[in-house]
């Protein structure tokens, strides 16, 4: 195609003007290419990441890297018709070469990086160790760029990924606990039984709020308003109970006795009462959930059983409870409930003499 718009061109312009029109035509020619594949790829992306928004990441990111490589292309192109000795053609290839690929290196490398931003803003959790992730793909993109490179300009790469391969064992072996929490803080953060914000509880019994999620460990502030800091290998093997999940309201669980003398009725009738009065009055209590008691236990001096009321979080459940059992017990003195005190009948058996 350019030999017959070349010839076309010799034709048609006059031969002194030929050698200075028939550069800038080819190089317009590959820009013009460059333009409309840019135009195309900006059409199908952008559908395609319509929801996401990652198409505009990745044209802005290609558009100029495209058309100078284009350009680049062009240039080459245009240098095959010019009168040159034949070896220095093979260092202008050369050079052509390792500029296409380093721009290509830095276009790949820049929108691997944008990605790597815009799923941690996605997602708040893989923010601590997002800077991390996107110095290690730019350091693996430019490390793939130079050894090719290396190997165009017929530099053996064989020793350098030797030499490699043995400094990455030697570094693994060294950093193995590091490196096993690093990826255990992947696992969480992809997993994600835990969130920055959530309420949750270990089976060694550490408790509190999630307030960060780092690389190497997890931070959990109890409610004494200590921090407590756990590595992320532990955390993944533990049995975690998130009070946040599925949803932050959760059941209130509040055990009570009342002797055998009591009409059980009417004690389900004045506890579910007060069980809705402090649901209404305490802040945290979930105001239009109808409380309900379940008898279970006929225990040695009680009858037992459970109310079940609502809370907003976890942490609710602590005033709930206490104003409840305050008001519970203000109320059965008032209707003459007994809850009776820990008691044991003896019989002792007379023996005859």
């Amino acid at each position: 195609m350019i030999d017959k718009i070349v010839e076309t061109v010799e034709e048609v312009v006059p031969s002194a003007l030929a050698p200075y029109l028939i550069p800038i035509l080819i190089i317009t020619l590959f820009l013009v290419i460059g333009y409309v594949l840019v135009l195309v790829i900006n059409r199908y992306v952008v559908k395609w990441t319509k929801k996401t928004k990652l198409g505009t990441l990745i044209i802005g990111t290609i558009k100029a890297p495209l058309i100078l490589i284009f350009a680049i292309i062009g240039i080459r192109t245009v240098l095959h018709y010019i009168a040159i000795p034949p070896r220095i053609v093979v260092y202008v290839d050369a050079v052509m070469f390792v500029l296409i690929v380093l721009v290509a290196t830095f276009c790949v490398a820049k929108i691997l990086v944008g990605l790597t931003e815009y799923y941690a803003k996605k997602y708040k959790g893989t923010k601590p160790i997002a800077p991390i992730i996107q110095k290690a793909v730019r350091l693996v993109i430019f490390l793939i760029g130079l050894l090719i490179i290396f190997d165009a300009l017929g530099i053996s790469i064989t020793p350098l990924l030797t030499t490699l391969g043995v400094a990455g064992i030697a570094i693994a072996l060294a950093l193995q606990e590091t490196l096993s929490n690093f990826f255990a803080g992947f696992y969480i953060m992809a997993d994600r039984p835990i969130r920055v914000d959530d309420y949750i509880k270990l089976d060694t019994g550490e408790e509190g709020y999630v307030t960060d999620i780092g690389w190497r460990s997890t931070k959990i502030r109890s409610l004494p308003n200590n921090i407590i800091v756990i590595p992320n290998q532990k955390l993944t093997k533990a049995v975690i109970t998130n009070y946040y999940l599925p949803e932050q309201e959760m059941a209130c669980l509040v055990q009570v006795g009342v002797s055998y003398d009591s009409d059980l009725e009417e004690v389900e009738k004045v506890t579910i009462d007060v069980a809705k009065k402090v649901l209404k009055k305490v802040v945290g209590g979930v105001e239009d959930f109808e409380p309900f008691i379940r008898y279970h236990t006929f225990s040695d001096f009680s009858i037992n059983f459970t109310v079940i009321l609502r809370v907003r979080e976890y942490v609710d459940k602590y005033l709930v409870t206490h104003e409840f059992v305050k008001e519970l017990h203000r109320r059965y003195e008032e209707e003459g409930i007994v809850i009776p005190y820990p008691i044991r009948t003896v019989y002792m058996k007379e023996q005859s003499m």
